[in-house]
Formats: structure tokens, sequence, C-alpha cells
């Protein structure tokens, strides 16, 4: 005889079983399946349901051996059942009407306070709640990690396999891709869920979402959405259960028999019970929630439960809980946030908002983390432009996820970490950053890490010199900043990295100014990795003028023993010499350091330093003349003729090119008449000789300088770093006026005459 589930459900007994006992106890008297069947429903072995089956008859005080317990049970269930029916007992139906009544009057109640708790955010210092779901909503959709990216066991090699350590990719941290899942299909997939992510990952926001598409009816629509903060439980007055802190929160709601019928919803498995936080409960508060949580959740484990936290926060294990984790956005989940947010104020000012994000890829980084891009927005919001000091916006942001994050909702977290000051916390990350950049470890092992905190926190007043104790404390202090912060995260099992690349070359760079260590800076001034370094470097300092000195005179080493190069910086020189021109000396060596070192590809790789020095909207529309047939007035008359010759012979060593443009441009009657007389003639490698030999008398340029591969490589490297003396003189540094002078002037200058 079959036992209905519902009866089983009520009986005091069944909320002393294990959740494992409580399966098989439903499976075989309430569906009347046998051992065998209930063995590979529930895919356990013959001893572990034979285990099950002795928890169950202790628990009913059933005694007797083998078949005679599951009968004398059978037996007392069914004389407990019949017992409870009365002659006008309801049907089943009449009892799913009588729920599913009493969980739409319950949602109809809770539904203001619901909207109340969950309907808006406020973060950091957003002067006005802002509506999370609906048409002016700010809400995105979010992705999750089903496999917890710390937990992966792969190795450094792994992680970087999708980068170079030379050209690193900055939206590239997390290594090794995984497949994102929406976060509604993972909460439809799994009835007990734990998400975990980093600080500020968006987790309350999304399980406001869930609670506010759920009593809108939008999702699980016969469920009575709780949403319960961990913290506000933990500390209740009394420290009722966590059943008591729920019937107290729906009788503020004004539901009436609140105790009776809040049990019956969770009995009938009618709840969405969202508990937000867990990392935020006090140290003392922790075992008792997590004992609650889990007594909770077995006992009506029929409901829907979400659980959110930070990773690395709790030690704990919910047997019954899949745990995943929060992605990052990615590029279309930031334009639709940023789309959401200033819909209101300025929807025009979301497009100019992506447009500077990927101009600056840096700030596009960190705009991958929710909280982050919300303090982009109103940093953006105010001003309609991102700080040209970009180490303020990065110390802006550090000091959210140092201090603010956590003070402005009035957390307190109890570790060894907290004895540490903000100073001494950046202190601690600048050393570890410039440490493992040097060495290019952008991921790097617990037990590295572990030892750089131990040497930092070892030299600390008061600190335990026992290595023991060092290595304890190490240990707490990596998860701590890992789990308060999230400034280091384990992108693998024991390998850690910092949260973004940006912030791993800010506090590099912090170290750099904290300890003056200039020279060592300069020596890699050639590697393009630091190029972030450098110009955070010289925006920090109170006054910059070491640092540029050191970096020209770096500059100028570069290839002053070759004679060569030498003497190819006195053509560049005496070619800037012969323009009379209103532009700066250096943009027009720059022309033509590129038109003389590998014509073509050097004149494009050249835009940027030409603008930086004021000069790049004059050569885009030189370049664009190019292309459209005609030239643009602009740029001084002779060197646009040396431009466009120095294009013609670039192309012509390729393939016959039409030299009008080129002719065009000339003055000189014969000039004119050699090249169009070349013009008519047949492209060979002769051809190509004479339109240089041509250049070469009349204008000086269209040199072969036939330089090396070692010769090709310094001079790229010069141009690079010429590039990058240029972008730290315009980044928002203080250096005299007289130390700026000196080096505008002597760029692309040789040493020797």
């Amino acid at each position: 005889m079959s036992i209905p589930e519902d009866f089983l459900k009520q009986l005091e007994q069944y909320s002393e079983l294990s959740h494992r006992e409580k399966e098989v106890f439903v499976e075989i008297f309430g569906c009347s399946k046998n051992r065998v069947q209930v063995a590979q429903e529930l895919n356990i072995s013959e001893s572990n349901l034979s285990t099950c089956l002795t928890g169950i008859y202790k628990k009913f005080r059933i005694t007797g051996n083998g078949p005679v317990k599951e009968s004398r049970l059978r037996e007392y269930l069914s004389k407990r059942y019949s017992q409870q029916k009365p002659s006008g007992h309801l049907t089943t139906d009449d009892v799913d009407n009588s729920i599913d009544t009493l969980v739409q009057e319950i949602r109809k109640q809770i539904k203001p306070y619901i909207k109340e708790k969950c309907g808006t955010m406020r973060v950091l210092d957003m002067p006005n709640p802002i509506e999370l779901t609906g048409k002016q909503g700010i809400y995105t959709n979010v992705n999750i990690l089903e496999a917890i990216t710390g937990r992966r066991r792969l190795k450094v090699a792994e992680l970087m396999q999708s980068c170079d350590h030379d050209n690193f990719e900055r939206l590239g941290l997390s290594g090794v891709k995984q497949k994102l899942v929406s976060g509604l299909e993972v909460v439809q997939r799994h009835s007990k869920l734990m998400v975990l992510g980093k600080p500020g990952a968006g987790k309350t926001t999304f399980l406001k979402y869930l609670a506010m598409q759920c009593i809108e009816g939008k999702f699980q629509a016969t469920r009575v959405p709780l949403f319960i903060t961990l913290k506000d439980f933990a500390e209740a007055p009394k420290k009722p259960d966590i059943l008591k802190f729920i019937v107290q929160l729906l009788s503020s709601c004004g539901i009436t028999h609140t105790s009776g019928a809040v049990e019956k919803v969770l009995k009938q498995g009618k709840a969405l019970v969202l508990l937000d936080g867990l990392d935020e409960v006090r140290e003392e508060d922790t075992k008792r929630v997590l004992r609650q949580i889990r007594e909770f959740s077995d006992l009506f484990h029929t409901n829907q439960f979400v659980i959110t936290c930070r990773i690395a926060a709790k030690e704990y294990t919910f047997e019954s809980f899949t745990e995943v984790e929060m992605a990052d956005f990615d590029e279309k989940q930031i334009a639709i946030f940023a789309q959401n947010w200033f819909q209101l104020t300025d929807p025009v000012k979301s497009n100019r908002f992506i447009d500077k994000l990927k101009e600056n890829e840096p700030i596009q980084e960190l705009a991958s983390s929710p909280l982050l891009l919300t303090l982009l927005c109103l940093v953006f919001g105010d001003s309609g432009d991102f700080p040209t000091n970009r180490s303020e916006l990065y110390q802006e942001g550090l000091d959210v996820l140092l201090k603010k994050w956590d003070a402005k909702r009035n957390i307190e977290r109890d570790q060894v970490y907290k004895n540490l000051s903000l100073q001494r916390k950046e202190d601690l990350l600048s050393q570890i950053a410039l440490t493992t950049f040097q060495q290019k470890d952008y991921f790097f092992k617990q037990k590295m890490a572990e030892a750089y905190i131990a040497d930092f926190i070892g030299n600390l007043r008061d600190a335990n010199p026992d290595p023991e104790v060092l290595k304890l404390d190490s240990e707490a202090v990596l998860k701590s900043i890992e789990a308060q912060h999230g400034l280091l995260v384990e992108r693998a099992k024991g390998i850690y990295s910092f949260s973004h690349l940006t912030f791993h070359e800010y506090f590099a760079a912090r170290e750099i100014v904290t300890n003056s260590t200039y020279e060592t800076l300069v020596e890699h001034i050639t590697e393009t990795r630091w190029r972030e370094v450098f110009l955070l470097t010289v925006s920090m300092m109170r006054k910059s003028n070491e640092l540029l000195l050191l970096m020209k005179q770096k500059v100028d080493s570069l290839i002053t023993r070759d004679e060569k190069l030498q003497k190819f910086l006195c053509w560049v020189n005496q070619k800037a010499l012969s323009i009379q021109s209103n532009y700066k000396p250096a943009s027009i060596k720059a022309i033509y350091y590129a038109i003389g070192f590998s014509i073509k590809s050097s004149i494009d790789c050249s835009n940027e330093l030409i603008q930086n020095l004021d000069l790049g909207r004059i050569l885009d529309k030189v370049l664009d003349s190019h292309i459209a047939g005609k030239f643009n007035d602009g740029l001084e008359q002779n060197v646009a003729v040396d431009l466009e010759l120095a294009l013609s012979l670039d192309y012509s060593l390729h393939s016959d090119f039409n030299l009008s443009v080129a002719i065009e441009f000339i003055d000189k009657p014969e000039v004119r008449h050699l090249l169009k007389k070349l013009k008519k003639q047949t492209y060979s490698q002769t051809w190509v000789e004479q339109l240089r030999a041509i250049m070469i008398e009349y204008r000086n340029i269209g040199h072969d300088w036939e330089f090396s591969k070692i010769q090709n490589d310094l001079l790229k490297q010069y141009y690079n770093a010429n590039k990058l003396l240029v972008n730290c003189l315009n980044s928002d540094c203080y250096i005299s006026r007289e130390v700026r002078q000196q080096v505008e002037d002597t760029l692309f200058l040789p040493i020797k005459s």
C-alpha cells in the first residue's frame, strides 16, 4: 500500500531524518518501490541503502529483524494515516487547490515588501536608488560558470596558453575559457544552489532579481519568494531559527496565522528561499548560521534554495548544494549596463561611454566587474569622460574594494588581515605586484604568494617570528585578500593572479614610486608590457623630471654606438631642419624617421607618435588624401611631397604604381617632367631605381639604408621607446617647462654629428 507523500512529510519523525534517509523513506513507503528499484533510482549502493533504513527504523523506534522491520513500519504508517483521515477528508486535488490559494494570498501580501527590499539598488555614491527591473531597470542578465574557477586543476602554462609574457591579453586573466550559462537557466536546473563570486560581482543584485521575477510572476510564479539577508538573520534579537525569523518577517507584512501558513507553504515545497551574503556573517555567528541553513534546507528540501557567498570566504560544505560561480561581464553586458544606466539622464552618453572604454583598454578591463563598472558610470556621468590621470581613477576603485564596499554596508570581518591598516594592505600588494611583474609571473603559485606575505608581515611591529605562526598567518592573509577585496584571485587550484592586470600594473608602479627605483624601471623601456607601468609611475610622481630625463638618456643609448644608425638620425634631422614649419620639430622628425625607416609600415605606425605631438590630424589627412587621390591643405607642401613620393616608392617596390597623385604635388617643372616620363615606362627593377634616384637627387629621400636585422630591431625599439617617452610627456604628469622643452627638442636627435 502506498501512503501519500504529503502525509509522510508531515510526520514529526520525518524532520529528524537526514536528507538521504528522507529520499529512501519516501521512495519505499510513499511510492511502494522495492530495495533494488530505490538503489537504482537514487544511485546508491545496497549497503548505503541498508544504512539509511537502519536510521529510519531507529527514528521511528521500530524493532525486529530484516523484512519484519519494513512490515512493522508500513503497518504503523498505515494506522497513523487512517487515524488522520476524517469522514470529510480532503482529496489530493482539494489539498493542491488549498495550498495554491494560500500561496497566492501570501504572494499578494508580501509583494510590497519584496518590491521595497529587492526592487531597487543603491551602491557607492549613487545619489538615489535605481530601479532594478522594468522599462527603466538597471539589471543586466548575468552569466554563470558551472565549474568554480579556483578549483580547476590547471598549470600556469595552460593559463598562459592564450597570451604571451610580453603582450599579455588584458581581458584574458581568467586563462582557459569556460562555457557560460545564463543565471536563470542555472537556477531552474538546480533546486539547491550556492552562488559564489568575487566582491562586487553582482551576487546580491542577482538574488534581488530572482525575487522580483518571482513576485512579478515571470519566474516560479507558484512559489513565495523569501529574501533573507543572512547578516540580519544572524544578528536578530533572541537568535531565532530560520523558520521563526521568516515568520517574524511575514508577520510584519500583515500576514495572519503566519506560523501555520509559513510551515504549510514550506512543507509543500512552495517557497523560493533566497539567502544572501553568507560571507557577511560575523565569525562568532558562523557555526550557528551554517547549522541552521543545513537543518532548514534538509527539513524543507522540496523548496528552491539559492545562497550567495564570496569565494574563499567560508570553510563549509553543504552536501546537497551545487556550487557555481558568477562570471565577469563581457563587452556585450558592459554595453547593456551602460545603456540602462544612462537611459534616464543622457541616452547619448552611453555610446560615448562605450567609445571611451574601447579607447582605453586598462579601464575597459575594470568594467568587467559590475561594482567597478558602476563606479566608472558614476565618474563618467559627472564629467562625460574619464580622468586624464588614470592612477587617480584606479586609486578610487581600490578604495571601493579595500574599504568602502564593506564600510557602507556595515560589514565587519574579524580575521588576521583586519589588523593591517589600509596603508599596509596597499604596501603588501605593491610589493607582491612589482616582484611578480618583474619575473613575468602574471600567474603565481599559492606557496609563492604566501612566502611573499610571510616576508612582509614578519617585518611588522609585534609580528610573531615563529615560522609556523607566520605560515598560518600568511595563508589567512591570502584568503582574506581574496575574500574581502578580490584583488588576488585563485585562477586554478593553488595558482593566483591579480584580479585585473590593471591593478597588477598600478601596484607595481606604486612600489616603484614609493622606493624611487626609477633607474631599475628605465631598464624596461623597450618592453611593451611595461608601457602602462611607466605611464602610471609618471602620473603618480610629485615631480617627474628625474624619471623623464632617465628615460631620455636610456632611449638615446639604444643606438648611440651604431654609426649607421647615427648617420640615419643625422639625415632625419637635416630633413626636418630644411622644413619651415609652425609645428614642433619633433613632429617633423617623426615623419622623416618613419619615411626613412621601412617606408609605408613605419608611416602607419608613426601615426600615434605624431598624434601625441599635435600632428596626427594633419597626417591623417595626408594618408586619406593618398587613398582618395587628392591633397587636403594642412601639412606643409614640402613634407607632403616627400610623404607622397615615399608612398609611391614603397608601393612601386611591390607593383606598378600610378604616379599621378605624386606628380600633382611636385612644383618643380624638371621633376614633374622626369616623373611623367617615368610613368610611361614599363615597370621593372630599373624603373624602381630610376624613381629612387630622382627622389634622392631632388628631395634627398628614398635612400636605401640597407639596415641589418639587428639594426632594424634597434630602430623599432628606438621608435617605440620614443613613442613611450612622448606618451609620458603628454600624460597628466607634473614636469618643469625646462625639462619638457629639453626632452622635446632632443627627440630623434643624433648623439654624434
